[in-house]
């Protein structure tokens, strides 16, 4: 098959690793490079680079609404473009230049988690499961119809990096069984439980120690590690990256000894978190030295 591959973070590139081991990729279509970093010098995206390792061909422009790139998209002559968190709308023109169209790996079981942030949405809602689906590309957002799917649990202390990489290598297992059998007939999305999964916004990351402890271990797991969801101790900011339920009780936000803390109803026990401006430690290397209040805000 002749593939253009579309993406642009971590996240899409096993994916493209995998495709280049068994198919002829054509093109890689990634982000522009972005300052970043102190000096704010540009920084290639995960994609760039590792395209460039394999000695692919990248093309990272701004946009595709310009007649001129829509043009030197469809001279490629591709069979398939396999798009996974690439970042730019695809316009009508670019979704119908390849003969097979353009196939989306999306971190969710559609319709569940249309949209931008489905693996912390997932956990932050409870589900039980999620997984990775293989979609044909149409103008709506996350609306075409699905090639095939594969399922997961989500573990009860699993946070959203590691769940990020589980399915990032479900993906890219998905994707190349999708390609080698295609044509495949694809499956309309099913009317009832579409849900969207927004984009996380910073002021969801603050506790509220008043909420029930599994609602918090949720918000902590689903944001963990970024943006990091994040209380107030002892007037410094402090990120709590894992969490796991226990049995206890009292005020909201009391520290019943460790790094274990009363919720509205329930106690969490921190196990992983961060000091402003620290690398992430573990919470009782981190309590060792620093005595906590009484309570967190």
């Amino acid at each position: 098959m002749r593939v253009i591959f579309m993406g642009t973070p971590d996240f899409s590139v096993p994916a493209l690793r995998e495709i280049a081991a068994r198919h002829e990729i054509v093109a890689v279509y990634t982000q522009p490079p972005r300052a970043a970093g102190r000096g704010q010098k540009p920084r290639v995206s995960p994609v760039q680079a590792a395209a460039e390792a394999l000695g692919l061909p990248v093309r990272h422009p701004e946009q595709l609404r310009d007649p001129a790139e829509q043009g030197a998209f469809a001279a490629l002559d591709a069979d398939v473009a396999v798009v996974v968190a690439y970042g730019l709308i695809l316009p009508q023109p670019v979704l119908d230049a390849p003969r097979l169209g353009c196939l989306n790996i999306h971190a969710s079981i559609l319709p569940r988690w249309r949209g931008a942030a489905p693996i912390q949405r997932a956990i932050m809602a409870g589900d039980a499961e999620t997984g990775v689906a293989i979609m044909q590309m149409e103008a709506g957002l996350d609306t075409g119809p699905v090639l095939a799917e594969a399922r997961t649990p989500i573990g009860t202390e699993e946070t959203a990096a590691d769940l990020h990489d589980r399915l990032s290598g479900m993906g890219a297992t998905l994707i190349c069984d999708v390609l080698g059998r295609l044509p495949l007939p694809a499956v309309p999305q099913a009317s009832e439980g579409v849900t969207y999964a927004s984009k996380i916004l910073k002021d969801e990351a603050r506790i509220d120690w008043t909420r029930p402890a599994a609602e918090i271990d949720r918000q902590i797991r689903g944001l963990s590690p970024f943006p990091g969801a994040w209380c107030d101790i002892g007037g410094e900011r402090v990120k709590l990256l894992r969490a796991r339920l226990i049995e206890g009780e009292g005020a909201p936000g009391e520290v019943l000894g460790g790094f274990r803390v009363a919720c509205g109803t329930g106690a969490l026990e921190i196990t992983e978190a961060q000091r402003a401006g620290k690398r992430a430690m573990r919470a009782d290397d981190l309590v060792r030295g620093w005595a906590l209040p009484l309570r967190l805000g």
